[in-house]
């Protein structure tokens, strides 16, 4: 026999296969005790590790209040990131400013018009796409295609 016939041969007989009824049903399938869930989760109870005291009496008395300061202080601080103050925005200057009114002012314009049924002129429509569309090229035109002046030497990978 060829591969070509046993592949077929196999095909054939998954196909032929394919409306018959298991042979045994899924109810009577034992369930693996791995998938038992516990009724009521497990507590995992941890004891602390009990330390060696100091004899005298006074040094006695403030380690164990500097060791408990400690403890819970590590206690808080264990697992809480709190991350740094993030930089400050960049300034922007007027046209820049301008440009993002106009993008978003020219549709908002708009969809306050429509909203309210106002009757629209001609020019008036005119202003607002064009003032959208005007606002769009300013800001690709002002984005720039050259690395940031910050970026150091060192560019990274450059193609």
């Amino acid at each position: 026999m060829t591969p070509q016939s046993d592949e077929d041969e196999v095909w054939r007989q998954i196909v032929a296969s394919f409306n018959d009824t298991a042979e045994r049903d899924s109810a009577d399938q034992p369930w693996p005790d791995s998938e038992n869930v516990p009724a009521e989760p497990t507590r995992r109870v941890v004891k602390p590790s009990e330390e060696p005291e100091p004899d005298e009496d006074s040094y006695n008395d403030s380690y164990k209040d500097s060791y408990k300061d400690s403890a819970d202080d590590e206690e808080e601080d264990e697992g809480h990131f709190e991350p740094p103050a993030p930089p400050p925005l960049p300034k922007l200057d007027l046209p820049t400013k301008l440009a993002w009114v106009a993008l978003f002012g020219g549709p908002a314009y708009l969809l306050v018009a429509a909203m309210a049924s106002w009757h629209m002129e001609g020019w008036a429509l005119f202003t607002a796409v064009a003032a959208f569309i005007g606002g769009f090229v300013a800001l690709v035109v002002r984005m720039g295609d050259g690395p940031p002046n910050d970026s150091g030497w060192d560019d990274g990978a450059v193609l």
